[in-house]
């Protein structure tokens, strides 16, 4: 029965955002013809006035009309003022941007052995991005994404230890103070544009894996975010549907909104980190985008999600989302960058259980210094507790508080290799102090690998 009722809502979910994404087109093409019958002013020649129309700079994945450096993950959305790290390469038609991140670290996640799950390791989480795309005759932008990940072979199939972490399992058995790796294939994505005016744009979006419009853009590309070695907590509230095996988005863009809908497979991806899981249509989502200036890029999404957990095929999650970014350059070099977000996960006969954020970086030429606050519900069961002791569906507040920074010590070529630590302090529900101690400590010391900033 929850089933049939989510896919009756489902349908009329669809059906009002196509009725309301054909009245939108209409009411562009109309614009359209009338800008193309102004003396002396055809489209074409009102959207070259745009600067992202200049093809010698690469610009957004979904819009010729918009710069780069507004691309999240997915098709969702950064301010327009984001700092950009990779390289570019131009050849011929095509325009060719890579990205990574990689750490070389130990994580040491109960500093003063305060509980019993605390734990320790060497490894190295890590991404590549590679991203090419073409002008398809005056108004068409042709996109490939891809994302990779060495994160199973650099730290093993159980991941990496992190106090309070939950989500996916390892043979068999769930992952509890540990986050997953991703997977090797992390996106495969293509991605095709028109450009109706210079103010809006239809688009359409597939991946396997991709990305569905469902929460903020991914924590490993976030700015705010990025010079942080650790995934959020509350990552499985938030943006955790970043790596889905089947996924299809229609977008349409009007000035400084956007609005999406996405068809997408709803289990997260299995314990084989390196081949493709089967794809399936059984969920949806939709998220409204909205960036008022360069600086701001602000979204509100909902999601229905069947079966995300290999171990609880029977529960499916509601998802709901939103999110503010901010990004202020300034100086040389200088940035400052913020995200604040919320997310919350109801799944029918339980409580919903929210997860808040807060974090920001402040780049000082070489320096870098970021914090991250969270505040996360996690039940009796996910954090895989004794049910008849705690309760398996009872809700544990946690809080959790990361300070840390990097320098930059040296670059080869367009690679910078930087050095920095972190300490994060942990405050929970007192019912957690026997398995987690009172306030536990958590320190990273690590090797920090990137590409440089793009001019």
């Amino acid at each position: 029965m929850e089933q049939v009722i989510n896919y009756k809502e489902y349908s009329y979910f669809m059906k009002k955002l196509t009725v309301l994404l054909l009245s939108l087109l209409y009411h562009n093409m109309v614009f359209a013809q009338e800008s193309m019958n102004m003396p002396g002013m055809s489209m074409d020649t009102a959207m070259k006035k745009h600067k992202s129309m200049d093809m010698s700079s690469m610009c957004s994945a979904l819009s010729l009309n918009l710069p780069m450096e507004q691309n999240g993950s997915g098709t969702s959305w950064l301010p327009d003022a984001s700092p950009m790290n990779g390289y570019m390469v131009h050849s011929g038609k095509w325009m060719f941007m890579f990205h990574g991140n990689l750490f070389i670290r130990y994580d040491k996640q109960d500093l003063f052995n305060a509980g019993s799950r605390g734990g320790e390791k060497w490894d190295a989480p890590d991404f590549l991005m590679a991203m090419a795309q073409r002008k398809i005759g005056k108004h068409g932008l042709l996109n490939f994404s891809g994302m990779f990940s060495l994160d199973a072979l650099t730290m093993g199939g159980h991941g990496y230890p992190l106090l309070f972490q939950t989500g996916e399992s390892w043979k068999g058995a769930p992952l509890y103070d540990r986050q997953h790796p991703h997977d090797l294939f992390s996106e495969l994505a293509v991605s095709y544009a028109y450009a109706l005016s210079h103010k809006s744009d239809l688009y359409a979006y597939v991946g396997y894996p991709g990305e569905p419009a469902l929460g903020p853009v991914v924590f490993m590309h976030r700015p705010s975010a990025f010079y942080d070695p650790d995934a959020p907590i509350g990552h499985h509230w938030e943006d955790a549907t970043h790596i889905t095996f089947g996924v299809a988005t229609i977008g349409y863009r009007y000035d400084k909104f956007k609005i999406e809908a996405s068809s997408f497979k709803g289990r997260e991806p299995d314990e084989n980190r390196y081949n493709f899981d089967m794809p399936k249509f059984d969920s949806w989502s939709g998220r409204i985008s909205y960036n008022p200036s360069e600086h701001w890029a602000i979204q509100v999404s909902h999601g229905y999600i069947k079966s995300p957990e290999a171990l609880h095929p029977d529960e499916n999650v509601n998802r709901s989302t939103a999110s503010v970014t901010y990004s202020y350059p300034f100086g040389e070099k200088n940035s400052f960058d913020a995200t604040a977000l919320w997310g919350l996960n109801k799944t029918p006969g339980q409580d919903g259980s929210n997860a808040a954020l807060l974090e920001a970086n402040v780049r000082l030429k070489k320096l870098d210094v970021y914090m991250r606050y969270e505040w996360v519900q996690k039940s009796g069961e996910e954090l895989n507790l004794n049910e008849s002791i705690y309760g398996a569906y009872t809700m544990y507040p946690i809080n959790a508080i990361t300070l840390g920074a990097g320098y930059d010590l040296f670059n080869i070529g367009h690679v910078t290799v930087a050095g920095g630590g972190q300490l994060s302090l942990y405050h929970a529900d007192p019912a957690l102090n026997v398995l987690y101690g009172q306030n536990p400590m958590a320190a990273e010391v690590y090797l920090h690998i990137y590409p440089r900033l793009m001019n």
